[in-house]
Protein backbone atom coordinates (compact mmCIF):
# COMPACT_ATOMS: atom_id res chain seq x y z
CA UNK A 1 0.00 0.00 0.00
CA UNK A 2 1.45 2.99 -0.92
CA UNK A 3 1.05 6.65 1.15
CA UNK A 4 0.87 9.83 -0.38
CA UNK A 5 2.09 12.82 1.63
CA UNK A 6 -0.13 16.13 2.16
CA UNK A 7 0.93 18.58 -0.03
CA UNK A 8 1.39 22.09 1.57
CA UNK A 9 1.77 25.73 0.11
CA UNK A 10 5.17 27.83 1.52
CA UNK A 11 3.12 29.55 3.81
CA UNK A 12 1.68 26.62 5.52
CA UNK A 13 5.02 24.58 5.85
CA UNK A 14 6.53 27.98 7.04
CA UNK A 15 3.68 27.95 9.85
CA UNK A 16 4.12 24.33 10.28
CA UNK A 17 8.03 25.32 10.72
CA UNK A 18 7.64 27.79 13.15
CA UNK A 19 5.12 25.87 15.12
CA UNK A 20 8.12 23.50 15.48
CA UNK A 21 7.08 20.29 13.28
CA UNK A 22 9.95 18.48 12.16
CA UNK A 23 8.42 16.88 9.38
CA UNK A 24 7.32 20.24 7.90
CA UNK A 25 11.08 21.37 8.22
CA UNK A 26 11.74 18.07 6.20
CA UNK A 27 9.47 19.19 3.75
CA UNK A 28 11.13 22.14 3.02
CA UNK A 29 14.16 21.46 2.98
CA UNK A 30 13.32 18.87 0.85
CA UNK A 31 11.77 21.66 -1.68
CA UNK A 32 14.59 23.85 -1.79
CA UNK A 33 17.67 22.04 -1.13
CA UNK A 34 18.83 20.93 -4.53
CA UNK A 35 18.68 24.50 -5.86
CA UNK A 36 20.34 25.70 -3.40
CA UNK A 37 23.20 23.67 -3.23
CA UNK A 38 23.77 25.01 -6.49
CA UNK A 39 23.82 28.13 -5.22
CA UNK A 40 26.29 27.07 -2.42
CA UNK A 41 28.51 25.00 -5.28
CA UNK A 42 29.26 28.62 -7.23
CA UNK A 43 31.08 29.34 -3.93
CA UNK A 44 32.76 26.05 -2.71
CA UNK A 45 35.78 24.43 -3.40
CA UNK A 46 34.31 20.68 -4.05
CA UNK A 47 30.30 19.31 -3.67
CA UNK A 48 31.65 18.16 0.03
CA UNK A 49 31.98 22.26 1.25
CA UNK A 50 28.93 23.26 -0.58
CA UNK A 51 26.74 20.57 1.12
CA UNK A 52 28.52 22.01 4.46
CA UNK A 53 27.31 24.99 3.08
CA UNK A 54 24.27 24.17 2.48
CA UNK A 55 23.31 22.73 5.96
CA UNK A 56 24.86 25.91 7.64
CA UNK A 57 22.86 27.75 5.23
CA UNK A 58 19.51 25.83 6.71
CA UNK A 59 20.28 25.99 10.32
CA UNK A 60 20.23 29.94 9.63
CA UNK A 61 17.09 29.86 7.61
CA UNK A 62 15.45 27.61 10.37
CA UNK A 63 16.56 29.81 13.23
CA UNK A 64 15.17 32.77 11.52
CA UNK A 65 11.97 32.17 9.49
CA UNK A 66 10.50 34.39 12.37
CA UNK A 67 12.18 37.08 10.70
CA UNK A 68 10.68 36.13 7.14
CA UNK A 69 8.28 38.55 6.82
CA UNK A 70 6.27 37.08 3.82
CA UNK A 71 7.45 40.26 1.84
CA UNK A 72 9.26 39.05 -1.57
CA UNK A 73 9.62 35.79 -2.64
CA UNK A 74 10.37 33.00 0.29
CA UNK A 75 13.35 31.17 -2.36
CA UNK A 76 14.95 34.38 -2.34
CA UNK A 77 14.93 34.95 0.82
CA UNK A 78 16.55 31.56 1.42
CA UNK A 79 19.18 32.01 -1.38
CA UNK A 80 20.52 35.25 -0.02
CA UNK A 81 20.97 33.46 3.43
CA UNK A 82 22.61 30.39 1.14
CA UNK A 83 24.87 32.79 -0.10
CA UNK A 84 26.03 34.83 3.32
CA UNK A 85 26.52 31.36 4.74
CA UNK A 86 28.28 30.42 1.98
CA UNK A 87 30.76 33.10 1.93
CA UNK A 88 30.82 32.90 6.09
CA UNK A 89 31.59 29.23 5.45
CA UNK A 90 34.34 30.23 3.12
CA UNK A 91 35.84 32.81 5.07
CA UNK A 92 36.11 30.55 8.16
CA UNK A 93 38.07 27.63 6.57
CA UNK A 94 39.99 29.34 3.50
CA UNK A 95 42.58 31.82 3.53
CA UNK A 96 40.86 34.69 1.91
CA UNK A 97 43.26 36.18 -1.11
CA UNK A 98 44.00 39.24 -0.52
CA UNK A 99 42.49 41.41 -3.51
CA UNK A 100 44.47 44.56 -5.23
CA UNK A 101 42.48 47.53 -6.00
CA UNK A 102 43.15 48.40 -9.41
CA UNK A 103 41.97 52.01 -10.44
CA UNK A 104 41.50 52.47 -14.72
CA UNK A 105 40.59 48.47 -15.10
CA UNK A 106 38.91 49.65 -18.44
CA UNK A 107 35.79 49.43 -19.62
CA UNK A 108 34.01 45.95 -20.61
CA UNK A 109 34.71 45.00 -24.51
CA UNK A 110 30.88 45.53 -25.93
CA UNK A 111 32.11 41.50 -26.77
CA UNK A 112 29.77 39.39 -25.02
CA UNK A 113 31.71 36.20 -25.46
CA UNK A 114 29.43 34.29 -22.86
CA UNK A 115 26.40 35.35 -24.79
CA UNK A 116 28.15 34.78 -28.84
CA UNK A 117 29.35 30.86 -27.24
CA UNK A 118 27.98 27.38 -28.06
CA UNK A 119 27.98 26.53 -24.24
CA UNK A 120 25.54 24.68 -22.07
CA UNK A 121 24.84 25.91 -18.29
CA UNK A 122 26.98 23.01 -17.21
CA UNK A 123 29.81 23.99 -18.79
CA UNK A 124 29.65 27.64 -18.03
CA UNK A 125 29.13 26.91 -14.50
CA UNK A 126 32.34 24.39 -14.66
CA UNK A 127 34.33 27.70 -16.21
CA UNK A 128 33.10 29.80 -13.36
CA UNK A 129 34.47 27.23 -10.75
CA UNK A 130 37.82 27.15 -12.20
CA UNK A 131 37.97 31.36 -11.87
CA UNK A 132 40.35 32.21 -8.32
CA UNK A 133 38.24 32.21 -5.07
CA UNK A 134 38.18 36.06 -4.93
CA UNK A 135 37.38 36.24 -8.70
CA UNK A 136 34.57 33.79 -7.97
CA UNK A 137 33.10 34.86 -5.25
CA UNK A 138 32.72 38.97 -6.95
CA UNK A 139 32.04 37.08 -10.38
CA UNK A 140 29.23 35.00 -8.97
CA UNK A 141 27.61 37.42 -6.65
CA UNK A 142 27.38 40.43 -9.32
CA UNK A 143 27.00 38.29 -12.32
CA UNK A 144 24.88 35.48 -10.76
CA UNK A 145 23.55 37.15 -7.69
CA UNK A 146 22.91 40.83 -8.49
CA UNK A 147 24.71 42.63 -5.55
CA UNK A 148 25.89 46.10 -6.45
CA UNK A 149 29.67 46.73 -6.06
CA UNK A 150 28.94 48.74 -3.27
CA UNK A 151 27.26 45.94 -1.59
CA UNK A 152 30.03 43.14 -2.52
CA UNK A 153 32.04 45.88 -1.11
CA UNK A 154 30.54 45.40 2.23
CA UNK A 155 29.75 41.93 1.98
CA UNK A 156 33.68 40.46 0.93
CA UNK A 157 35.30 43.19 3.00
CA UNK A 158 36.98 45.23 -0.19
CA UNK A 159 36.84 48.45 -1.43
CA UNK A 160 34.46 49.16 -4.41
CA UNK A 161 37.16 49.26 -6.62
CA UNK A 162 38.68 46.17 -6.18
CA UNK A 163 35.26 44.24 -6.52
CA UNK A 164 35.20 46.48 -9.95
CA UNK A 165 38.92 44.58 -10.78
CA UNK A 166 38.02 41.33 -9.63
CA UNK A 167 34.70 41.31 -12.01
CA UNK A 168 37.03 43.02 -14.80
CA UNK A 169 39.65 40.16 -14.25
CA UNK A 170 37.38 37.15 -14.26
CA UNK A 171 35.56 38.13 -17.15
CA UNK A 172 38.79 38.37 -19.03
CA UNK A 173 39.72 34.96 -17.49
CA UNK A 174 36.33 33.36 -18.87
CA UNK A 175 35.99 34.78 -21.93
CA UNK A 176 39.57 33.34 -22.59
CA UNK A 177 38.51 29.98 -21.36
CA UNK A 178 35.20 30.37 -23.53
CA UNK A 179 37.59 31.02 -26.24
CA UNK A 180 39.48 28.17 -25.91
CA UNK A 181 36.39 25.71 -25.45
CA UNK A 182 34.98 27.34 -28.50
CA UNK A 183 38.51 26.57 -30.44
CA UNK A 184 38.39 22.93 -29.20
CA UNK A 185 34.94 22.23 -30.72
CA UNK A 186 36.03 23.44 -34.28
CA UNK A 187 38.96 21.52 -33.98
CA UNK A 188 36.57 18.44 -33.64
CA UNK A 189 34.83 19.33 -36.02
CA UNK A 190 36.86 19.61 -38.45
Amino acid sequence: MMFLERTYTIEELIKRCKAGERKACEMLYKQFASKMLGVCMRYATDKMEAEDMLQNGFIKVFKKLDDYRGEGSFEGWIRRIMVHSSIEYYRKHHKMLQVVDVEGTGQEPSVNAVANANLDARDLMGMIQQLAPGYRMVFNLYALEGYSHKEIAEIVGITEGASKSQLSRARTILKELIAKSEGKRYEYAG
